[in-house]
């Protein structure tokens, strides 16, 4: 089943949620602000997916600026940057949707269709 990461006042993660239900694909939501994945947890995202690990990050969110993070992501190491993804789930790219080699941040509807359905 697919682990479902969103933030209940997000209405891209609604949208998403949304599809996934019009289309029959059963998937588990989790609250990525109680429930954020660990360190650990990204690094398998990123080792089984392949996903670039500056693609998880909400560049458009208030806690990426507030962080200064467009200037200092470029210089942290790939530990520091999963450390950082995995103490605050607002400075995760939601929905965060993932299944074994297969995953998605954000929501188009043509990237859903191509990996979910």
């Amino acid at each position: 089943m697919i682990k479902f990461y969103q933030y209940k006042n997000c209405t891209t993660c609604k949208k998403a949620a949304k599809f996934l239900t019009e289309h029959g694909v059963s998937f588990e939501p989790i609250d990525i602000v109680q429930h954020t994945p660990t360190k650990e947890e990204f690094q398998q995202i990123v080792e089984t997916t392949g996903i670039e690990l500056k693609k998880l990050f909400n560049t458009h969110g208030a806690k990426y600026r507030e962080l200064n993070l467009k200037e200092k992501l470029g210089t942290l190491s790939e530990d520091e940057m999963l450390a950082l993804l995995a103490s605050d789930g607002m400075l995760v790219k939601r929905p965060l949707a993932v299944l074994g080699d297969k995953v998605t941040v954000g929501f188009k509807e043509e990237t859903y269709r191509d990996t979910w359905l």
